[in-house]
């Protein structure tokens, strides 16, 4: 088995690499696109995998973020792609990883499977010197919308008072279209006025447009569009690769809210990723608690994710857990110490 990677003898490609991802089911996450994405906001892309056979086997792309002095972090989002029941094939992968991370002086590994949460992966992951991490980067729960009944049976499937919102937006004269390279200003003032809304925090405009740029023109996105009487009321930029979609990014603005937009824009998204070929469209994000809290306690709190939960549950799907992040650690002070900077910036 030969280890390969971007930057050493014989290295890896994009069209090598992402078909790869895409032949082993990865999440959009572990794409080249997105680790050039990421490489234009301070991060660095290193793609390591297996082969065998003169086939990709198993990989992982790992972002690296510099700190002072000299040091770095290094971030595996959705990853790395393996067989996790074949433990001396992961085992080798993470034997190829290790080094890399060392050679860049990381001060820990961070990991984030895209898997299910499971007690036998955490012992896996536990008897390759991963701990569970106290930070996650991605979230650890969510909702998955099943793609492959018909339309209307989608939205038979979905809450009432949703289906009724989107047939109420469209009665109301909401309509949706693509958008362009030139609508980002428009849409990146919509984050903002859902950012100052909802008291997150949102990317730069150079962000959005640069994930435009890299995802957009391969069919990998879409910008969509929510306008009514020449306003754009509303914008979402969808994922998809593979048979999965994801919701990234959505905004609205404060003006019409009464004609739904938001609901006919989600609904078209969905039709967009069905009409790909997906079968399933991860809504991407909702309060990570037990089922029956977030329904038990979901009407009396807009706090945090629950008003986005709220208006993600209306569209039917199954709530999801994922397994969330593990950390490896190069040097325990520092990272006794990253942990502690990290809690007192977050908290």
């Amino acid at each position: 088995m030969r280890i390969r990677s971007s930057t050493g003898p014989c290295p890896l490609n994009e069209r090598v690499w992402d078909s790869f991802v895409i032949a082993s089911k990865g999440h959009i996450m572990q794409t080249w696109q997105w680790g050039e994405l990421k490489a234009k906001f301070g991060w660095r892309a290193v793609r390591v995998a297996l082969e065998e056979g003169g086939h990709l086997v198993a990989g992982a792309q790992i972002l690296f973020r510099p700190l002072p002095p000299g040091i770095s972090i290094a971030y595996i989002p959705k990853g790395p792609i393996v067989d996790w029941a074949d433990l001396d094939l992961t085992k080798g992968l993470f034997s190829a990883i290790h080094p890399i991370a060392r050679q860049q002086r990381a001060i820990f590994l961070k990991i984030e499977p895209d898997l299910p949460d499971d007690r036998v992966l955490e012992q896996r992951l536990e008897g390759l010197g991963f701990h569970p991490s106290p930070q996650t980067i991605q979230p650890r729960r969510t909702i998955l919308v099943n793609l492959k009944p018909s339309l209307d049976e989608m939205l038979m499937g979905m809450k009432p008072k949703t289906r009724y919102n989107i047939r109420l937006s469209a009665r109301k004269g909401v309509e949706i279209r693509e958008g362009k390279a030139a609508d980002l200003d428009t849409f990146y003032r919509l984050m903002q006025v859902t950012s100052k809304r909802g008291g997150f925090r949102v990317h730069t405009r150079e962000y959005y447009e640069a994930a435009y740029h890299l995802f957009v023109p391969k069919g990998l996105a879409k910008l969509l569009l929510a306008t009514y009487g020449g306003k754009t009321l509303a914008g979402l930029m969808a994922f998809a690769l593979g048979d999965r979609a994801w919701y990234f990014y959505g905004a609205s603005s404060n003006e019409e809210r009464n004609r739904m937009p938001n609901y006919a824009l989600q609904w078209a998204a969905i039709r967009w990723a069905k009409e790909r070929g997906c079968s399933v469209y991860d809504l991407w994000g909702i309060p990570d608690e037990e089922e029956e809290t977030l329904e038990r306690e979901f009407i009396k709190r807009s706090d945090g994710l629950w008003g986005i939960y709220r208006f993600k549950r209306g569209f039917g799907g199954k709530v999801v857990r994922y397994a969330g992040a593990f950390d490896y650690v190069y040097s325990p002070l520092l990272y006794r110490l990253w942990v502690k900077l990290w809690s007192a910036w977050r908290g």
